[in-house]
């Protein structure tokens, strides 16, 4: 897998965290450890696609 195909399948399991975030959020009782765990699982995946952005910006 290349940079690019890797920073597109990123994006799309941050988008799909946050649909998941936005539910429990929704929730009248939302879970704090599975909005915990959410939150730093998209930090982590942001983390890397800005990394992979970096690598693939021209020098």
């Amino acid at each position: 897998m290349n940079l690019q195909q890797r920073l597109m399948t990123l994006t799309s399991r941050h988008a799909a965290l946050e649909e998941q975030l936005s539910a429990e959020m929704t929730r009248p009782r939302a879970d704090e450890a599975a909005v915990s765990r959410i939150k730093r699982e998209k930090l982590k995946l942001k983390e890397e696609m800005e990394r992979l952005r970096r690598d693939l910006a021209p020098s």
